[in-house]
């Protein structure tokens, strides 16, 4: 190779060199101005941030004390009502409810199922009963086996709930003067099976609308004065797990019930200082007539599935200890306790409200999905026996 050649060939790779030399220098130069800048602008809000967090740090401090007395008052007023209904539990007497409330217990529904063993377990408790329902022959053979088996006076009252603005004059006029310690609202009415909402007769609909909630809230109407006069008196509205929870297939009667457990949750903070305690009973499936022709699985009672009158015989004993309850100690175990503290298993089974437990552990898709599947199979084997 030429000398010339070789010297243009050496004055091209340095000019390369010094050029690649060039921009490295800017490049880094551009990366530590950029880097200054940064400096400059976030520096002083980093600097600002961690002020205000060490300012505020004494308050978060606070925030976090109070959540945990917060949660420490929870779970001692939790244990003080535990030991409540356990006292309640092994020492409940026959004057206690009567001297606490009234000498007379009115339940409505009375002569079949729940509303039945409310009203002999009250009565097997020394109150005096009232029996509501609209079958006279009825009627008049369990009161009559009420005042014999328990030594109780009892009366009765025919009304046809279906009719309430017609009946309701005469309940007024029948219980004036009487001595209403206890309310039981237990007269309800349900699908024959689970129905889609268009699949429901007309009448049905308004059967369930006037008994499960305009009967209802009458009852209150009417027995209330009285018990605000006195200062003192107890409302046990049956209600469901269905107003709890969704339950498709099932929509108008739990709208019915969801109805009853709100007014009974919004009664009892309107009315507690005054005396009067009022109860949301939500219990799941019991063995009685109303679900009886349903499916051959409610025949009989089993540890999920109670029979009335091992649920009214629990659910007595939680009058005056809790305003909402499943009643039972059976169906406790599938719900979680969704407005007590006691979150974990074995407090949810003993604890006073009989509160949700596993249906409420259930992500919502899950639930909806699993009653649905319940509900269509029942629904699917009482059409084919039809």
């Amino acid at each position: 190779m030429e000398p010339h050649t070789r010297s243009t060939s050496a004055q091209k790779l340095r000019h390369m060199t010094d050029t690649a030399n060039g921009r490295r220098n800017y490049c880094s130069n551009t990366v530590m101005e950029l880097m200054a800048s940064m400096n400059r602008d976030f520096l002083p809000l980093y600097e600002d941030f961690l002020q205000t967090y060490y300012s505020h740090l004494e308050l978060l401090a606070l925030v976090g004390a109070l959540y945990i007395a917060f949660k420490g008052f929870s779970l001692l007023h939790g244990c003080y009502t535990l030991i409540s209904l356990l006292i309640n539990w092994c020492l409940l007497k026959k004057s206690t409810l009567t001297r606490r409330y009234g000498e007379w217990a009115v339940v409505t529904g009375a002569t079949d199922g729940i509303g039945k063993a409310y009203a002999e377990e009250l009565a097997s408790l020394g109150m005096n009963i009232i029996l509501i329902s609209r079958n006279r022959e009825k009627l008049q053979n369990v009161s009559d086996s009420i005042a014999k088996t328990y030594g109780v006076k009892t009366r009765f009252i025919q009304a046809d709930f279906n009719r309430c603005q017609e009946f309701i004059h005469v309940i007024k006029d029948a219980l004036k003067d009487v001595d209403v310690g206890i309310l039981v609202n237990n007269a309800g009415v349900c699908y024959e099976y689970p129905q889609y909402v268009t699949e429901v007769p007309e009448d049905k609909m308004w059967e369930i609308i006037n008994v499960n909630v305009a009967a209802a809230t009458m009852m209150i109407h009417v027995v209330l004065p009285d018990m605000v006069q006195r200062k003192r008196g107890a409302i046990i509205n049956i209600s469901s797990a269905s107003s709890a929870f969704l339950c498709p297939l099932f929509a108008i009667y739990g709208a019915s019930k969801s109805f009853l457990d709100y007014l009974s949750q919004a009664l009892h903070q309107e009315y507690a200082s005054k005396g009067i305690f009022i109860q949301s009973m939500i219990p799941f499936f019991v063995t009685t007539n109303l679900i009886k022709p349903m499916s051959k699985h409610f025949q009989t009672a089993s540890l999920l599935l109670p029979d009335a009158k091992g649920l009214a015989y629990q659910a007595v004993r939680t009058i005056g200890v809790t305003c909402r309850t499943t009643g039972n100690w059976a169906h406790s175990i599938q719900h979680t306790p969704s407005q007590t503290p006691l979150h974990f298993f074995p407090f949810a089974v003993l604890n006073q409200a009989f509160k949700y437990y596993f249906a409420s552990c259930l992500p919502k898709w899950a639930w909806i999905c699993t009653v649905t599947l319940m509900f269509s199979t029942i629904r699917r084997q009482y059409l084919a026996r039809r």
